[in-house]
């Protein structure tokens, strides 16, 4: 199942009514969560992008004001301006400018909640920022450290924060090898054992990822660095997952993933099953079309395929 609510079922259901035209079920699964900064994160996101195409956060903050509905239509205005920048509309500009200002009131509503600054952080790649690099760095990469820092002050180890600053900068958004490949190791390295944010190298793989370039780049996950590196995750968080309130499908599937292609089938296969019937279409659509990779990987994995 790809839908991105998962088991999350309180979120599913206002996906629906949001994409009917209704708001309030979106601000109350928001507002049910507002202590639970991963989670509205990511239900925001989820939300935003179900009314990306509509007029419906900007009626629910006109009609029912407060911190959510602000929350939303950041996200919704931070989705949009992403969405003209990546295609080189000639509207980016103002919808930079709207989406930061929507964050920016966001953020002001909700001074305790680091999401509004994560989706400036997101918004960052879309103009030139030089902030120095902390000390300690090989190649002390500039970039949106004191958006990142404004995050982390809220929520040190956010999800989203990281993996929105480490996209920065990925090659598709103009970055160099080597300020990737230090950025990842760098926030790879100071997350905690049991946390996540370990995987970031591993996501870092799979976005560099070019078979035209490098005929034998699949056998890279096969190497002992990142097969350590998967298994040490594997070791160290996996357990952490049946305490999470709602399955974290993609997490799981970069692990599940790195595990496969390092040739760890047993370890694979329960991370596979610790997924249920959900799945996210990356790491596995930078492969190819995503079920019919992931279909492979379960198969040798020795698991069946879900209808």
């Amino acid at each position: 199942m790809w839908h991105p609510a998962a088991d999350d079922h309180e979120l599913a259901q206002a996906c629906v009514d949001v994409q009917a035209g209704r708001y309030h079920s979106a601000h109350a699964v928001l507002h049910d969560v507002r202590d639970d900064f991963a989670t509205r994160a990511h239900r925001s996101l989820v939300l935003a992008s179900m009314a990306a195409d509509s007029d419906l956060a900007e009626r629910g903050l006109a009609e029912a004001p407060g911190p959510d509905a602000a929350l939303l239509w950041a996200r919704v205005a931070m989705l949009r301006a992403l969405r003209m920048a990546d295609a080189a509309d000639r509207r980016t500009a103002s919808l930079i400018r709207i989406a930061e200002a929507a964050c920016d009131q966001a953020a002001r509503m909700a001074p305790e909640d680091p999401t509004p600054w994560v989706a400036r952080l997101a918004l960052a790649r879309t103009r030139p920022v030089h902030d120095p690099a902390p000390r300690g760095m090989l190649t002390a990469p500039r970039g949106p450290w004191r958006l990142f820092s404004r995050a982390l002050a809220l929520d040190p180890w956010n999800r989203e924060a990281h993996h929105r600053f480490l996209s920065f900068y990925f090659a598709r958004h103009g970055g160099s090898a080597s300020a990737r490949w230090d950025v990842a190791e760098f926030l790879g390295n100071r997350a905690p054992a049991h946390s996540p944010l370990r995987l970031l190298p591993l996501v870092t793989l799979v976005e560099d990822y070019d078979p035209k370039a490098d005929p034998f780049a699949i056998r890279a996950w096969r190497r002992p660095r990142w097969r350590a590196l998967a298994l040490d995750v594997y070791a160290h968080w996996f357990s952490e997952v049946p305490g999470y309130r709602f399955t974290p499908v993609l997490d799981l599937a970069y692990l599940a993933h790195a595990l496969y292609l390092a040739d760890c089938p047993a370890e694979a296969c329960k991370v596979f099953t610790a997924m249920g019937p959900y799945a996210s279409r990356m790491p596995w659509s930078a492969f190819g079309a995503p079920e019919d990779q992931l279909s492979r990987a379960r198969r040798r994995c020795g698991l069946p395929v879900p209808p």
